[in-house]
């Protein structure tokens, strides 16, 4: 609950939790915790198809809920939806959080269908995953960008906001962000506490912000 309350007071604009039915990520009640505490926007991300974490959901009435599919054995989030092939079970949670008052994001692939399904089942924003971009950043950063350019092209034409993340950090975020113009937000969690270690948690989100500048 501290660290959530410095990353507000040091600058971070909002506080990502992805709770998972084995609780590995956090734990439910931290989530009503943080509710409580959280005073920047507040996004819960997870699969949609647990039962629990609708209800979880729907419970605390989250600024956003971000619609993961990662699968029970998944050590984290490894792929984004199909949004052609999911396109109504998405349609009906997507209206179902919007209903409650929350900002839906749907994750996905930096795929131009993948985006226009998305914008189909009624969602207000798409979360790009990032891992590749990150993956091959050092390689050649400007084929590593290449389809999330195009993927948030036809976000701005179909009128879905942008998200980002996945091992995003100091080293390739400041050229994600100067080639996503339409960019309103990344969630950055492992890098950033690791670099922490370091820097220190004041200094570390004051880098990343720069980056974003």
């Amino acid at each position: 609950m501290q660290v959530a309350i410095d990353c507000e007071k040091f600058g971070a604009e909002g506080i990502t939790v992805h709770p998972r039915p084995d609780e590995r990520h956090i734990r439910y009640q931290d989530v009503y915790d943080l509710k409580e505490i959280v005073t920047t926007e507040f996004n819960i991300e997870g699969n949609p198809t647990e039962k629990k974490f609708v209800e979880l959901v729907l419970a605390n009435k989250p600024t956003q809920v971000t619609l993961v599919p990662d699968a029970l054995n998944a050590i984290t989030s490894n792929a984004g939806w199909d949004t052609i092939a999911h396109r109504e079970r998405l349609k009906d949670l997507v209206a179902t959080f919007k209903s409650a008052g929350c900002r839906v994001s749907i994750f996905v692939d930096p795929i131009e269908a993948m985006v226009e399904g998305a914008a189909e089942t009624g969602t207000d924003r798409i979360e790009l995953y990032t891992e590749s971009y990150a993956h091959n950043y050092s390689q050649n950063r400007e084929a590593a960008i290449k389809d999330y350019v195009s993927a948030a092209k036809v976000a701005e034409r179909v009128g879905l906001g942008v998200n980002a993340g996945h091992d995003l950090s100091l080293e390739n975020l400041r050229y994600f962000k100067q080639n996503i113009p339409n960019l309103l937000e990344v969630s950055i969690g492992h890098a950033l506490i690791c670099d922490a270690l370091y820097f220190g948690l004041e200094n570390t989100i004051q880098l990343y912000l720069r980056e974003l500048e």
